[in-house]
């Protein structure tokens, strides 16, 4: 059976990672994302395209939900095997499926008695995708591995796992298969980070490959350069105080609740912003931040630097990391000069909708963006300037500032992404352009093919190819 590849996710779309690639007789899933677009999210709750009893094994890249959250159900509908990845990984990813499967449980409670209130039926089933019993489920299943061992899945099948600077603990997978005394790799970039970002190290170059799959999340543009994210968020602190507001900032508890406070601490040691309350009011980025510093040796120099220093982003004086739903209640009587950091880092679920419900409609305030917000999510429409939006199943008017610093990304550029497959010393016989909104995957895909003259897809969701 020749190996082929089936793009069951994240194909011209951001999320819902899920890439099926057949080797040797052998079934690896790469990624098993949960889709966050409003217009995908269906699929979530549609049947496996492939029967999960029939998949050997799972490469996770990161902990991203959008890469692991539809992992409970694949294990809970018959996935058997191991699922791979770094002990990072497997430590965040085990914090990020218990809070996920937690929020789906209030949501679906939440949602059954709001529409039994307005009698009415709500779009998708009244129960959560998954509980968190099928959350816990996943973890036996998980298989730590370090970054450049050498992992064997089968005869003839093996993959190793190089460091892709996009969060701590996140890979790009290298699969290795030989069949009939052909041996083909296909490379993963999972999402890829950038160069000379604070905390994690640069992205690992690959030398060689024969098939990649790159991901184009900002594939369509160049970083803005101009922008020094430090002095950016000085800005936005120091216009929020002069103002007597508050800034709520919608975060993912991964990497860039922890990029933030390094930033934070950053300008606070350098004096360019007063004395802030700042508050992590998510116990999952909290419990994320004990995994960060256990890790110490995925640091880079900068950040290695600031703990021999003694100043730790993680424990900066005015840093209060929230617990309890009541602590996150209390926020909401807290009246100018607070910065509540919550997620979800586009608005979808989670403790940032209520500080949204408290703080968007009062001009004093500042709804701070720091990352990237895909197509139909509630943080899109805020930034997109929708002048009212629906949270919570009610409409509340958009009057707060609301500000986007582009630079946090922790996603490379079509320039970065470039300037990464050159790394390579021999052509791909293809690259494959997954991870992106079907605009930005197109343009990607075309300045590649400008600029290296590969030969270039951009898959369709569900497209089946053959890797000859």
């Amino acid at each position: 059976m020749p190996m082929k590849l089936q793009f069951l996710g994240a194909a011209q779309n951001v999320t819902g990672s899920r890439h099926l690639l057949h080797a040797n007789g052998v079934k690896l899933l790469v990624d098993c994302g949960l889709y966050q677009e409003r217009q995908f999210q269906e699929r979530n709750w549609n049947p496996f395209t492939v029967d999960p009893a029939s998949i050997d094994g799972v490469f996770l890249t990161h902990a991203h939900l959008d890469h692991c959250g539809l992992l409970p159900k694949l294990v809970r509908e018959g996935f058997k095997g191991r699922i791979y990845c770094t002990e990072a990984t497997a430590e965040i990813a085990q914090i990020i499926l218990l809070d996920s499967a937690k929020i789906q449980e209030e949501d679906a409670k939440y949602k059954a008695k709001r529409h039994r209130k307005e009698g009415r039926k709500g779009r998708y089933p009244e129960q959560p995708l998954y509980t968190t019993a099928d959350a816990e489920a996943c973890f036996p299943h998980f298989s730590p591995v370090k970054y450049k061992q050498r992992v064997k899945v089968a005869e003839g099948v093996d993959a190793v796992f190089h460091d892709a600077g996009h969060v701590l603990g996140s890979s790009i997978i290298k699969v290795r298969a030989t069949d009939g005394g052909e041996q083909r790799t296909v490379l993963f970039s999972g999402d890829l980070g950038r160069p000379s970002r604070p905390i994690v190290h640069d992205p690992e170059l690959i030398a060689e490959a024969d098939y990649i799959l790159v991901e184009s999340t900002y594939g369509d543009r160049v970083h803005q350069g101009s922008q020094d994210i430090g002095e950016a968020i000085a800005a936005v602190v120091n216009s929020a105080r002069e103002a007597g507001g508050n800034i709520i900032v919608p975060s993912f508890a991964l990497e860039r609740a922890q990029e933030l406070l390094y930033y934070i601490n950053e300008q606070l040691l350098a004096k360019a912003i007063q004395p802030l309350r700042v508050f992590l009011d998510s116990p999952m980025a909290s419990r994320i931040t004990k995994v960060f510093q256990k890790h110490g040796e995925l640091y880079d120099e900068e950040m290695i630097d600031h703990l021999r220093n003694n100043e730790s982003p993680f424990k900066f004086p005015g840093l209060t990391m929230v617990g309890t739903s009541d602590e996150s209640k209390a926020l909401n009587r807290m009246k100018g000069g607070i910065m509540v950091i919550a997620g979800s880092g586009m608005c979808t679920g989670g403790r940032v909708k209520h500080h949204l419900v408290n703080n968007i409609s009062d001009p004093r305030n500042t709804i701070m963006f720091v990352g990237y917000q895909a197509v139909g999510t509630l943080g899109r429409r805020i930034v997109d300037g929708e002048k009212e939006v629906r949270i919570l199943g009610q409409k509340y008017s958009v009057k707060a500032r609301v500000v986007r610093i582009n630079g946090f990304s922790a996603h490379a550029d079509k320039e970065e992404l470039l300037a990464w497959l050159k790394g390579l010393k021999k052509p791909p016989r293809k690259v494959f352009v997954v991870h992106g909104e079907s605009e930005s995957a197109m343009l990607f895909g075309d300045y590649l093919r400008k600029e290296t003259g590969w030969p270039v897809a951009v898959p369709a969701y569900q497209d089946e190819i053959v890797l000859d």
